[in-house]
């Protein structure tokens, strides 16, 4: 040890009675060589330590004369995480009085210090991709970043796989060209494919030239379910059949987070945060100390949470993703997961905020909201014992992020289209890029392309006799800084108190539907809106009436491909089933007496009648993104084959659509050439494609978010981006947007890739049941018919009794139809 660290490393160490990992050494060992390295090591295990150690022992001993602008970049998906990170950094290097200077730089630093960072960089500096990309478009970068040593990149499973990680791959590849020498190190705890990390890492995107390091396993996480609790005879203890909010559970929930110090209550979207907390305060009758955290709340609301959970004066805090990584809270001794989790990287993820220390045991509570979600998440248990992660499945880079990219380039400098091409080839995502692809986004940016070189909006680009591509103007230049980044958030509106302080943000669309008098739940209070002036929602405390709950856009998670096939196989597999609650073992034995269960491969669907329609059932299990639009190309293939659809309904396992007629030919409603002429004439007109578009446009540069004296409400923006695509699918179909938004289609809202693979898998493999009425499994989507997800809605006495009434046909002892004999297969026109 005494090799590798200096003695006020090692008197440091000794001091707090600490011995440095094995990890930590082999960190110190590959950085002597100059080596780029992938870190894998569980939380709690010191990673990001052993990231900053080599560059902290270099700094050390490094003279100032001899440093030559920022020595070390430190990059984090989380403006919180660079801070914090900064904040703890600062703490050993002030106890050893080294000659050290750390400092972060996010969008919440002030322009007087991000000045003074320009001219006179930190030895250290911790940011986000958002800021790189800024920086990086200055004519000073090559200055800035001359003296750079290494490159650390947190957290990297959450960059690498999607648009915010191809935006950092292209600026670590403009990196590589200003300083060739620095080495790379990602860290991350969850890593599902290592060589594709890797790859991301590696300059060139080799992995080759990433060495592996991977530290000792700590001790396995303690998971367990946590139930309504109560008499199990009485409503108390009722388990919901369908919905995902998990209020329910909150007695329950309060009781388990009396039993630890520090809990964080983890929830999947802001809406289920605001009615979770609100739950927990409804019964807290000793008054614990309970917070709220996400990030449509003001700053300064969060960082008091933060400051309350360091200081150890709060018991919970409810929170969404925003609290998800790296941020360490010593005193966390328990998370509790709201909800199905929908990932095992995810769970894994956040059951490391809880007790770190790797020799002893996280502890995690999962509370699922219904019969679906104890399914899940006994799986995503299972998951977690058998370290089976997910992540991204494998896709190009995008164009408009290229696009963006290459403007911020030319920014910087002039460029020669040749130098940039392999500059952007050097990076993983953008590997297999071909000359069309980059030469089509590269005109894009110039001049808009064939359809759109008439407007003089869209000339950003001019070429010089050599050929060099130049930045028109310092206007566009502008522009270009003010919508840096690859987050298309949905516009928002700040929500402020009469006469008194800021609370967050809710979005336009919902604000939009409030009028005067409208009570809706905000930052763990009741408020009342009093009325919209200057872009700012003005509300009081208090107000009558049945609360709303602001929903925001984008918050479904996608369930992973590993955890669904988990969930299959455990319906699957009945002698699996004793691990269950009673009442889930006594619902799948029924639907198995009534009808049949979903096998590990193919799809199960049902048709029955009801009232005076027929409903159509499909266990999928593909993910709400794309049931969805299954369930749109379901219902236009059922309208050509004169069924008469009437609507439709998804959740992330099942797809349910009812009609007028019975359908009988499954096989042909559910064939492959689906994703033929009906995909191209849904998306001629589908909603969905043009909202996808719209977030192409607006990172490709197409529209603009914010203009310098003002920001675009959704509605300006929405009226450009679908005249713009009306145009582009008229007059250049083939246009770089337009094939950036089916790119997205493959992976993005609908679902494409995963929904084409479904249907390959199900190709002879349909399993049909001609029931006389709802099966047990149908229940939970049956419920969902016309009810909205959010809001006051239904209360749960009339929900009970609907479900205890289907429930009662379902199991009825009257035989099921016998299927009939296949039709013959409906030939599709052409």
């Amino acid at each position: 040890m005494d090799e590798l660290l200096p003695a006020p490393f090692t008197t440091w160490f000794t001091r707090h009675g600490w011995q440095p990992h094995a990890h930590q050494l082999a960190m110190l060992e590959a950085a002597a060589r100059r080596a780029s390295t992938l870190l894998v090591a569980p939380t709690g295990g010191g990673k990001t330590l052993a990231g900053f150690l080599p560059s902290l022992v270099e700094l050390a001993s490094m003279p100032s004369s001899a440093r030559h602008g920022i020595h070390t970049l430190y990059i984090s998906p989380l403006k919180a995480l660079a801070v914090d990170i900064a904040r703890n950094l600062t703490r050993p290097v002030e106890e050893m009085d080294l000659p050290i200077r750390i400092d972060a730089r996010t969008g919440d630093t002030s322009a007087s210090q991000r000045q003074k960072q320009r001219k006179t960089p930190p030895d250290i500096l911790l940011t986000t991709p958002e800021s790189l990309a800024l920086m990086l478009s200055y004519p000073d970068a090559g200055e800035i970043f001359a003296g750079l040593r290494a490159i650390i990149l947190d957290e990297v499973h959450a960059l690498h796989g999607n648009k915010r990680g191809d935006h950092l791959a292209l600026c670590l590849g403009r990196l590589a060209r200003l300083t060739p020498t620095a080495r790379r190190v990602g860290l991350s705890a969850t890593v599902a494919d290592p060589d594709a990390v890797a790859a991301y890492i590696a300059p060139g995107g080799d992995p080759g030239r990433v060495e592996r390091i991977n530290a000792r396993a700590g001790a396995p996480p303690e998971v367990h379910l946590l139930l309504p609790s109560g008499d199990r005879s009485t409503r108390d203890w009722y388990l919901p059949w369908s919905g995902h909010m998990g209020v329910g559970s909150t007695r329950a929930i309060l009781t388990a987070i009396a039993s630890a110090r520090l809990t964080i209550v983890f929830v999947n979207t802001r809406a289920q945060a605001e009615l979770i907390f609100q739950g927990l305060w409804k019964y807290n009758e000793d008054t614990l100390p309970i917070g709220l955290h996400h990030g449509s709340l003001q700053s300064t609301q969060r960082q008091r949470v933060e400051q309350a959970m360091a200081e150890g004066t709060l018991r919970a805090v409810v929170a969404t993703a925003s609290l998800d990584l790296g941020i360490d809270w010593a005193g966390v001794d328990q998370i509790i997961q709201v909800g199905a989790p929908k990932s095992v990287s995810r769970l894994l993820q956040r059951i490391g905020r809880a007790n770190h220390r790797l020799d002893e045991p996280s502890r995690a509570v999962l509370v699922p909201a219904n019969r679906f979600e104890v399914l899940e998440c006994v799986a995503a248990r299972e998951g977690v014992a058998a370290m089976d992660l997910d992540g991204p499945m494998p896709r190009a880079g995008g164009l408009d992020v290229l696009a963006q990219h290459i403007l911020g380039m030319a920014c910087s400098a002039p460029f020669m289209p040749d130098d940039l091409y392999d500059e952007v080839r050097d990076t993983s995502p953008y590997a297999t890029l071909s000359r069309k692809d980059f030469d089509d986004v590269l005109r894009y940016v110039e001049d808009g392309g064939y359809a759109l070189q008439a407007y003089d909006r869209h000339r950003r680009l001019i070429r010089d006799s050599l050929g060099q591509m130049w930045v028109r103007n310092e206007r566009i230049m502008r522009q270009y800084r003010m919508n840096i980044g690859t987050i298309v958030e949905t516009p928002m509106l700040r929500v402020r108190l009469r006469r008194g302080p800021a609370l967050g943000e809710i979005e336009e669309s919902f604000a939009s539907q409030l009028v005067v008098g409208d009570t809706f739940v905000f930052g763990g209070q009741l408020v009342c809106f009093h009325g919209l002036r200057d872009m700012v929602v003005e509300v009081t405390q208090g107000g009558s009436g049945d609360p709303r709950i602001p929903v925001y856009g984008g918050s479904w998670m996608p369930l992973a491909n590993n955890l669904a096939r988990r969930v299959r196989g455990l319906i699957h597999d009945s002698a699996e089933w004793d691990i269950l609650p009673q009442p889930v073992h006594d619902w799948l034995a029924m639907q198995q007496r009534r009808s049949r269960l979903p096998d590990r491969h193919g799809l199960l669907v049902e048709t029955f009648p009801r009232g005076d329609r027929w409903y159509l059932v499909a266990y999928c299990f593909e993910g709400r993104n794309a049931h969805q639009t299954l369930g749109m190309l379901l219902t236009r293939r059922m309208a050509r084959f004169g069924y008469g659809p009437l609507g439709f309904v998804a959740t992330d396992y099942v797809l349910a659509a009812w009609s007028i007629r019975e359908p009988t030919d499954i096989s042909a409603l559910f064939s492959q050439d689906m994703l033929g002429e009906d995909l191209e004439e849904w998306t001629a007109e589908s909603s969905m494609m043009r909202r996808m578009f719209r977030n192409v446009a607006v990172i490709a540069g197409l529209v603009e978010r914010n203009l310098p004296s003002r920001q675009k409400n959704r509605r300006q923006v929405t009226m450009s981006t679908d005249l713009l695509y009306d145009v582009l699918r008229r007059h250049q179909p083939d246009h770089v947007l337009i094939r950036a938004t089916w790119a997205d289609a493959a992976t993005g809202m609908t679902d494409l890739g995963r929904l084409s693979a479904m249907l390959a898998d199900a190709y002879g493999n349909i399993m049909h049941m001609r029931l006389d009425r709802v099966s047990p499994l149908a229940v939970p989507i049956m419920l969902e018919l016309g009810r909205e997800k959010v809001g006051a809605g239904d209360s749960e006495d009339e929900l009970m009794a609907e479900a205890e009434s289907l429930l009662a046909e379902a199991s009825a002892d009257a035989p099921s139809i016998p299927l009939p004999k296949p039709a013959r297969k409906r030939k599709i026109q052409a």
